[in-house]
């Protein structure tokens, strides 16, 4: 495990150069001291000294990851078999950046990872130490901490306090998530990637409940994905805003002004919203920072082709079917794949999210 962590790191640095040294360094030893804090999830539960609350989460996110191998065809490894305490919020700190009149993100290119629209650090003063670099650059940029991330297989990634403590729902969604880009990953295109965890994880948490949940869970989730739904609307009523407001033949002083409106409009939406949640807060670190360019950046990343991945799902009926058809849309040229994804959106509706509850996994 050590040796692929070095391996790493010294490619990295013949790839990226000696300016990118102290970053891999820093994500080498951060992923390095991740591994080495871990223990199997069998050593928890038998230690007198762990309290029933973290046993029980510990206990019931070992169920979520039989049902992942077993009901969702997902890799059956040593990914989420043992856990981490990181006594810290976040696992990863994430910097996104965006020119200060575009949404477009600005891209990092790694060896093995691709280009992603983010750079991520295990210590949140680093972050926001390149954040202040990039605003001085004049980028609109945020800082967002992560709970959890994907090494993609090359590493068993362990359960982590900063999410173990998720509601069931929450727990299972993560889990379902991050194993699925095991299954496919291209990289260079996070918006593929993304989309395809997000259709696996929605599917998934229905099945998951289908089976092993009650009335309460099922009322929870319900009400948990129409805040989420009602959230996700305002953002891209914002961001359609935000891309009218770039496009245009206005000035660059009359954009920012307009654009200064289009958050403020934002902010009072979400007020609106969480009125009508009866207080609900659990959107309210986002705004955390100033709002800016970089919030909006992955929007799209994360939601553009899902609809065209639940589609293909409910096509193939089963999960072992759907994972070989994604990997062939993998193999095509990104613009065919883009096509073939908005062109299987836009069939006839099926209510995928009800069928997904019958997809078998063979």
């Amino acid at each position: 495990m050590k040796w692929r962590i070095v391996f790493f790191c010294g490619v990295a640095a013949l790839v990226g150069g000696c300016a990118q040294l102290g970053y891999y360094f820093q994500a080498a030893q951060g992923q390095l001291s991740l591994l080495s804090s871990a223990k199997p999830i069998d050593e928890w539960l038998a230690d007198p000294g762990v309290g029933d609350t973290l046993k029980n989460k510990l206990t019931k996110t070992r169920d979520i990851r039989r049902f992942a191998a077993q009901e969702l065809n997902l890799p059956d490894n040593g990914t989420f078999t043992t856990y981490a305490d990181l006594k810290r919020p976040f696992v990863l700190w994430n910097v996104v950046a965006t020119p200060e009149l575009s949404l477009k993100p600005k891209l990092w290119c790694f060896p093995i990872a691709g280009c992603v629209n983010y750079r991520g650090y295990y210590n949140k003063e680093e972050a926001q130490a390149y954040a202040e670099e990039l605003r001085n650059e004049h980028y609109d940029v945020q800082v967002s901490g992560v709970p959890a991330y994907s090494t993609l297989g090359w590493f068993s990634d362990p359960v982590l306090s900063t999410f173990i403590q998720y509601s069931e729902a929450e727990l299972a969604r993560l889990i379902f998530h991050e194993l699925a880009h095991q299954v496919v990953y291209i990289p260079g295109d996070s918006s593929f990637n993304e989309s395809f965890a997000v259709a696996v994880e929605e599917a998934g948490i229905e099945h998951w409940i289908s089976q092993h949940g009650n009335d309460k869970l099922r009322a929870s989730y319900r009400e948990h994905q129409g805040r989420k739904r009602d959230f996700l609307s305002l953002l891209v009523k914002c961001r359609k805003h935000l891309e009218a407001n770039y496009k245009s033949d206005s000035s660059d002083a009359d954009k920012r002004k307009r654009k200064a409106e289009i958050f403020q409009a934002m902010v009072d939406g979400y007020h609106a919203l969480k009125e009508s949640w009866g207080g609900y807060s659990g959107y309210d670190r986002w705004f955390a920072e100033p709002l800016s360019n970089a919030h909006l950046a992955l929007v799209a990343t994360y939601h553009d082709y899902v609809p065209g991945f639940r589609a293909l799902l409910a096509q193939e009926k089963s999960y072992a079917n759907f994972y070989s058809a994604v990997r062939a849309l993998a193999d095509l040229e990104p613009s065919a794949r883009q096509d073939r994804l908005v062109q299987l959106a836009k069939k006839p509706d099926t209510d995928t999210m009800q069928a997904s509850v019958a997809i078998t996994q063979k």
